[in-house]
């Protein structure tokens, strides 16, 4: 070997070795840090998210809370009807483990009473009367927990407003044989009043004008109806159900 090869192998030998390269697991809060950054614009990201943080902590009330209410949204895209009971499914059960873990916050009975309305609408009569009461129940009492919560005060005005549009047989038939009796509560005067109090709180949501917009005309007030179909219409589009709002909204404009 020449001398300049014998000195070439000694630099090889001197210089420093690359350390492999450790890719570092994501913790479960930071997996509910990323799942928060994409639940408007991709709650199918975002579920995925929440349920890789429950691999590492299975009671972290975040990732089940949030996780419930991604689902849900990430069912109401979904085209596919069996996988969008199944995500409503998924959004049941981790509302129930987040009410069981943190009882006393409002986050939780509000995805489970969430979860609960979209996975009945799917349903029987009589299971959809059944589980009528139990989103009234979650939903009130994130309410109390919580007065100012967006979400649970339009599960709130929807639940009113779907009782209310009941015809009389269908109403009678749920309280009285079917043992809805929660449904003696409803009233349109509710209806109108969550959802007014929902838009108080996020009146950026369209999902919340879109839905006073039809409670508007249900009652017959059509000018204050067409306030709510014109924010919508001009707003921008920022969450992943807008665009489908907006068709809502355009929707509704025919019955001005």
């Amino acid at each position: 070997m020449t001398l300049r090869h014998l000195l070439a192998a000694a630099a090889l030998a001197a210089a420093p070795v690359a350390a492999p390269t450790v890719v570092r697991a994501q913790s479960p809060a930071e997996h509910v840090a990323m799942g928060d950054r994409d639940r408007d614009v991709n709650p199918v990201g975002a579920l995925a998210h929440y349920e890789a943080a429950l691999k590492g902590d299975p009671s972290n009330y975040d990732a089940l809370s949030r996780g419930a209410y991604a689902a849900v949204e990430a069912g109401k895209l979904s085209g596919d009807k069996g996988r969008q009971q199944e995500l409503y499914r998924t959004g049941e059960a981790m509302g129930r483990r987040a009410v069981q873990v943190r009882p006393s916050d409002a986050e939780g009975h509000f995805a489970l009473a969430a979860a609960i309305g979209r996975r009945a609408q799917t349903m029987g009569s009589r299971d959809r009367v059944k589980f009528a009461g139990e989103v009234y129940n979650h939903a009130s009492e994130a309410v109390r927990l919580n007065p100012r919560h967006a979400g649970a005060l339009h599960v709130m005005g929807m639940w009113n407003a779907e009782v209310m549009r009941l015809n009389g047989v269908s109403r009678f038939m749920a309280k009285n044989v079917l043992g809805g009796k929660t449904f003696d509560r409803a009233s349109w005067n509710d209806a109108q009043s969550y959802l007014e109090r929902a838009v108080a709180v996020e009146p950026n949501r369209l999902t919340h004008r879109v839905d006073l917009a039809g409670v508007y005309l249900d009652r017959g007030n059509k000018a204050r109806a067409k306030e709510m179909i014109d924010f919508v219409a001009a707003a921008p589009a920022r969450e992943a159900g807008d665009a489908q709002f907006k068709r809502e909204a355009e929707a509704l404009r025919a019955r001005l």
